[in-house]
């Protein structure tokens, strides 16, 4: 990323929104990162993990 821009913060709904989305609607991390216009497919699968051990609740906080 080039100097002087800050890295791109997202809110928990939308985590929550994302991991759900691709659960429900059976979206690869591909069609996922396209279609909420994510350029790490690190991060997706972060948040999935998040999403399936802790909970929905930890997502939002």
């Amino acid at each position: 990323m080039p100097k002087g821009i800050p890295n791109k913060r997202y809110t928990p709904e939308f985590k929550q929104l994302v991991v759900e989305t691709m659960r429900e609607k059976g979206l690869s991390l591909s069609e996922t990162m396209r279609r909420f216009n994510i350029n790490c497919l690190g991060i997706i699968k972060r948040w999935e993990r998040i999403y399936l051990e802790e909970g929905p609740e930890e997502m939002l906080t």
